[in-house]
């Protein structure tokens, strides 16, 4: 009987919260809002049966309003609502959900600002899905919000937004343009957002607009340079060795640019002690890094500009010079630093690499 009472009761409370959305005055909206947040954070079933109900283009119509309590209850509402489920969000999308993001970000507080950033990290999910995103409401809020004194958290959710999103070739157009460029960059000398913030620059610098953005942009190559110091954090050092590779591909502009800022060095300390995939991609990258006039760098040996991991299709002959040039580029340029680094190396193992590698006038082990 209890049981029955309590069932009985929570079908009345919903009953209420959606006739509340449909037909009540504000502040009945907004206590609907605030019980339908609460009952969709239950269970997948109950957030389908408030979608059925037709919650949510109620929901959305509240994120017209100015009054800023009322969006705030209605976007964390449709926040539960969305988790989990496909058809949610989808619905949400029906509802014109993004024509609806406040056009001035200086209007919302961090918390505001942090709801929204969730829900349209879930929303971006979609676009894998034959869903449409409009690439013109969502980009700019997004980049807004990064742009502006947001927590942390925030900033996070909105890095992954972006990131699904710039995995559509579709909306690189629409990033470059706005600007985002430079924002990823900056943040990416943020360790703790660096690495979200290259994976998208790792999905923005394949396409020629992303590429001529980052050739253009005052932070390259120094930044990603600086980043491939970080021994503690092998993942960024991959991506910013991905980036790096891709701008120096056919480009001796570029490679100048690498050259003066001191990236020679850099590659040898990774070459030695960074993670194996970062390890080949610095290996590949000295390789280029040879007497430009005896070099010629070919398409075939240059990055995959359609995967986010590089892999050597080099033949024998490039592997020989390649063993080459960098057994050169060791004896001129890693013996005078060799202490430094030996000191770096934290196992025994790792010093008798360096000693081999420096050593060795047949180095058959490595991996270009």
């Amino acid at each position: 009987m209890v049981m029955e009472s309590e069932s009985y009761e929570g079908f009345v409370t919903l009953q209420r919260s959606v006739k509340q959305l449909h037909f009540g005055s504000w502040e009945e909206k907004e206590s609907a809002a605030k019980e339908v947040k609460r009952l969709a954070a239950k269970d997948l079933k109950t957030r389908k049966l408030l979608a059925n109900l037709g919650v949510i283009p109620a929901l959305v119509s509240m994120l017209d309003s100015d009054i800023l309590e009322g969006r705030r209850l209605a976007v964390q509402a449709l926040i539960e609502l969305a988790s989990g489920t496909y058809t949610n969000k989808v619905l949400m999308m029906e509802a014109e959900l993004l024509s609806k993001l406040p056009a001035n970000i200086n209007t919302l507080n961090k918390s505001s600002s942090s709801d929204y950033a969730q829900l349209l990290l879930s929303i971006s999910y979609l676009v894998n899905t034959q869903v449409p995103i409009p690439s013109s409401n969502i980009l700019p809020f997004l980049i807004g919000i990064l742009d502006s004194d947001s927590s942390m958290g925030t900033k996070l959710d909105c890095l992954g937004a972006l990131y699904n999103l710039s995995s559509m070739l579709g909306n690189v157009g629409f990033l470059v343009s706005d600007g985002v460029v430079h924002t990823l960059l900056t943040l990416s000398s943020d360790q703790e957002v660096s690495e979200k913030a290259l994976a998208i620059l790792g999905n923005l610098v394949v396409s020629i607009m992303g590429k001529k953005a980052m050739e253009n942009d005052p932070m390259v190559p120094d930044s990603l340079i600086e980043i491939m110091t970080w021994e503690t954090k092998p993942k960024c050092q991959e991506l910013a060795a991905y980036i790096l590779m891709i701008l120096a591909h056919q480009s001796s502009v570029q490679r100048a640019k690498m050259a003066k800022s001191g990236i020679v060095q850099v590659l040898l300390e990774v070459a030695l002690l960074g993670s194996p995939l970062a390890q080949k991609r610095a290996l590949k990258l000295l390789q280029w890094f040879k007497d430009e006039k005896q070099t010629r760098i070919g398409a075939h040996s240059g990055p995959q500009t359609g995967s986010t991991v590089i892999a050597s299709h080099s033949n024998e002959n490039e592997m020989k010079k390649g063993k080459k040039i960098i057994k050169k580029m060791v004896k001129q340029s890693l013996l005078k630093n060799l202490e430094v680094i030996m000191r770096r190396a934290n196992t025994g193992g790792e010093s008798s690499m360096v000693k081999a590698f420096v050593t060795s006038s047949s180095s058959k082990s490595l991996p270009y």
